[in-house]
């Protein structure tokens, strides 16, 4: 169940940068085995990054690149399936909308779409891969 000191920010990645890579680092680089070299980008610095703390505890991540898509979405494992990634998520689109961008699109691992279709992403396309990983883009229409 979600806490009430749960707390969802837009982050500044020059400030938050630790706490949002050590997300990252966790889930992807160590418990998914992407490499190092994939996870970090040229649009950390342009992106809008979002930062979810339990009890001042860094515990999940998301970023928003300008274009609309939504990546580096990231729960560490101990808080995963109580609703904290819905509850980012949802945050993400919120900031997405407030600035006319649309559509927001990911590109959802396929173990995670019906995750995704949950919060009204459809998916789009054939599966590929990104690090070894198989994916399937999906996209979200804004409710204008």
């Amino acid at each position: 169940m979600l806490s009430n000191n749960i707390n969802i920010k837009v982050a500044d990645w020059n400030k938050d940068k630790d706490q949002l890579s050590s997300i990252r680092r966790s889930v992807f680089i160590e418990e998914q085995n992407v490499p190092e070299e994939m996870e970090w980008d040229e649009f950390d610095a342009s992106s809008i990054h979002f930062l979810v703390t339990l009890d001042e505890k860094s515990i999940a991540c998301a970023r928003l690149k300008k274009d609309g898509q939504i990546g580096r979405m990231a729960v560490l494992v101990e808080y995963r399936n109580q609703g904290i990634g819905s509850k980012l998520l949802q945050v993400v689109l919120e900031t997405a909308s407030n600035q006319a961008i649309d559509p927001a699109y990911l590109h959802a691992q396929v173990s995670a779409i019906s995750f995704y279709e949950r919060l009204g992403f459809t998916c789009q396309g054939e599966v590929f891969f990104e690090a070894n990983i198989p994916h399937r883009e999906m996209f979200k229409e804004s409710a204008k």
